[in-house]
């Protein structure tokens, strides 16, 4: 998915950054499986070129920094569709993601640990949708 910038300008002045930084909460989750992959932060510049390259960008709070997912691991996000929640602070990005890998510990998510009656658990297991 790729937008115009002046379509993309248009979007992402209707969101509603009012998270520290001035971002929103951005979802990634995998288009082909529906599996969340992660949740980061993505501020106006981050939107406005994840909308017109269709390769998602991140604002790095730890870092005060626009990052491209992937940049240096090769781990990219491909935009497939962009959603935006009724707020306006929250937007879920449907993804295909170039690897296995989306969490920077090395595994196919960033939700991996699993809580159990014992404790937690890793648990990574990739499940399809037939």
């Amino acid at each position: 998915m790729k937008l115009s910038k002046e379509k993309a300008e248009e979007i992402a002045s209707t969101l509603n950054y009012r998270w520290p930084d001035e971002t929103v909460v951005a979802v990634a989750q995998e288009y082909l499986s529906g599996k969340v992959l992660m949740v980061a932060s993505m501020n106006k510049e981050a939107v406005i070129r994840t909308l017109t390259t269709g390769v998602v960008h991140y604002w790095s709070k730890s870092r005060k920094e626009l990052w491209i997912k992937g940049a240096t691991s090769g781990h990219i996000q491909v935009l497939e569709k962009f959603y935006i929640d009724c707020d306006r602070d929250s937007v879920l990005l449907i993804v295909r993601q170039a690897s296995l890998k989306a969490c920077h510990e090395g595994y196919h998510s960033c939700f991996h640990y699993e809580v159990k009656e014992d404790g937690i658990q890793v648990n990574d297991q990739i499940h399809y949708k037939e």
